[in-house]
């Protein structure tokens, strides 16, 4: 599985992005995805996840209420709806494939096999 993630931008507090993540394979609509990001001097943390039917979704508390994280398997993409961004939202986002078809997703980084370039989010105040 490849991946490439785009959508990233500069961006004003309160505003909204979509990111998305295109994937190679056909075998993409098997694999739990997830959104991470990493910001300067800092660990890379998880966002968001979505199990391999789209049915099930997590985020961390952070973002809660604020992004969506949808799939669209017919497209080989997976999304993540930006709302109401705040300037802590500045980071590098990345998207991952998980390391085995139909399992469920997890929050570490570590559990996933596949990752896209990353691409940067910045909001400002």
């Amino acid at each position: 599985v490849q991946l490439q993630a785009s959508g990233g931008g500069l961006v004003q507090a309160g505003g909204s992005l979509r990111l998305s993540c295109a994937a190679s394979g056909p075998t993409f609509s098997r694999y739990p995805m997830g959104w991470f990001r990493q910001a300067p001097g800092k660990e890379r943390d998880y966002v968001a996840t979505i199990n391999w039917t789209g049915g099930s979704t997590s985020y961390a508390d952070s973002v809660k209420a604020r992004f969506t994280i949808s799939r669209d398997n017919a497209k080989n993409t997976v999304y993540l709806q930006m709302n109401s961004l705040k300037p802590e939202d500045t980071a590098v986002y990345y998207c991952a494939a998980g390391r085995s078809a139909y399992t469920r997703p997890s929050i570490a980084p570590h559990e996933y096999a596949y990752w896209g370039q990353g691409t940067q989010v910045t909001v400002s105040s």
